[in-house]
């Protein structure tokens, strides 16, 4: 019993890695428009140009930041929960959420086939948490 009164905050944990990987995404692409415009003579000078200019932009490296915070709270709960909950959550609800954070960024994500996939994961993971309490 005393489980299952733990499972519903590791749920919500898994939610909040879902939010900080997702939402994120599309901000870290944004971040880094142009490194393709880098050219160096070496591949070494190259790296360490396309690491400069990726580090040295704020658009870059605070969603970095976020996102690796989530990674931070992922392995910590990871730790104390059930894989069988963890990935499905973590994995398929970033999915959903990257999906909404590209549509503020003004982003499509598709046809109606898009939002009928996306309802349908929220459904299914709805089901695997309520099939574990």
């Amino acid at each position: 019993m005393e489980h299952l009164a733990i499972l519903p905050e590791h749920a919500l944990g898994f939610i909040l890695v879902a939010l900080c990987w997702g939402f994120t995404n599309p901000f870290i692409k944004n971040g880094s428009k142009g490194l393709e415009d880098i050219k160096r003579s070496s591949w070494l000078r190259q790296a360490a140009a396309e690491y400069w200019y990726l580090f040295t932009r704020w658009q870059y490296v605070i969603p970095l930041a976020l996102n690796l915070c989530g990674s931070v709270v992922y392995y910590h709960t990871i730790g104390k929960a059930d894989l069988s909950l963890a990935v499905p959550i973590t994995n398929s609800l970033t999915f959903v959420f990257t999906a909404l954070a590209g549509i503020l960024l003004g982003e499509s994500i598709g046809s109606a086939r898009s939002w009928l996939g996306m309802t349908m994961v929220i459904v299914g993971v709805g089901l695997c948490v309520q099939s574990k309490i």
